[in-house]
């Protein structure tokens, strides 16, 4: 098994414990009513796309995601949040030295003593998610399960299980069961998704292109019948990530697409942060068919750490 498989199938165990570090970093995390923005690169914004919309959704405050790269400097906000796997990313380290002084900043890394430990005034340390791969899987959804976790700690379901339990009991099936022989030959797959599954859909897309080289894309799910559909045909799926819009079943189904999504299938809901577990799965299984080795992708390093002055 892989180095990436193994961190992939470790993530319902690294959910659990985010939710036990809740109450150590509840403070400095985002607070109910402040203006926030969320930064971060790469698997790392689509994460910070992913909680601004859960955020604002559950009416904690206005909350904006931007790549480091693209923050807006002039805008006012209460707090700013960096994700960062490695805490050594330019960009991220860039920014925080640009709002040093002005607005209090908090980041979330998986190691302690890296240079972001110095550049926010606080940091959030997820050491037992950090990979070894350099493929991200388990730190970014780790990072955004301990974002849930603040969110969501009101809001336990009717059976007493609250909803980030329950993502980690879907993500235990996600890393068991197999999936479709037509998913694994597909020759193309575009992920979709409303609101805060748009980020998963974006993170999915990404997963395979890194670790499988493979063709994907990624939209909002209401703009798929607005371009994207042209190229559905028979060994090209279209894979939603939870609730999906009335009809677009069956618009994939004229086309002789693969439709898959899992939220409300005959076994009940099903946490899209899981659904995400199965398609790191899928670009895994892709790149090993192909003769690729996950853990080796092309063209990447663990962490982008750029030379000279960028502005």
């Amino acid at each position: 098994m892989s180095r990436t498989a193994r961190e992939i199938a470790s993530q319902p165990a690294c959910w659990r414990r985010a939710a036990t570090e809740v109450p150590a970093h509840i403070a400095v995390l985002p607070q109910r009513g402040e203006r926030v923005a969320v930064v971060g690169c790469g698997t790392s914004w689509f994460m910070a796309l992913a909680y601004a919309e859960l955020r604002e959704q559950g009416g904690h405050g206005e909350t904006d995601a931007f790549a480091a790269s693209q923050f807006s400097v002039g805008r006012r906000y209460d707090r700013v949040l960096a994700i960062t796997r490695s805490g050594t990313t330019t960009e991220v380290l860039e920014l925080l030295a640009k709002v040093r002084g002005k607005v209090p900043t908090i980041a979330i890394t998986a190691v302690a003593d890296s240079p972001v430990a110095d550049a926010a005034d606080t940091i959030a340390v997820l050491g037992f998610a950090d990979e070894e791969s350099v493929v991200q899987t388990r730190f970014a959804t780790t990072a955004l399960a301990l974002l849930r976790g603040h969110l969501e700690a009101e809001n336990a379901l009717p059976t007493g299980v609250g909803p980030l339990e329950q993502a980690a009991l879907d993500a235990e099936r996600a890393v068991t069961e197999p999936l479709s022989g037509e998913l694994c030959a597909a020759e193309q797959v575009t992920f979709l998704g409303s609101g805060w599954t748009y980020g998963l859909a974006l993170e999915a897309a990404l997963k395979m292109r890194e670790a499988a080289g493979a063709w994907t894309e990624a939209y909002p799910a209401m703009e798929y019948r607005h371009g994207p559909i042209s190229i559905a045909q028979p060994g090209r799926a279209a894979w939603v990530f939870g609730s999906a819009p009335t009809g677009l079943e069956d618009d994939v189904a004229r086309t002789g697409g693969i439709y898959a999504a899992r939220s409300g299938d005959a076994d009940g809901d099903f946490d899209p942060l899981a659904d995400l577990v199965r398609a790191q799965r899928l670009a895994v299984l892709v790149a090993e068919a192909h003769g690729l080795n996950p853990d080796r992708p092309r063209n990447l390093t663990r962490s982008v750490v750029l030379p000279g002055d960028h502005g």
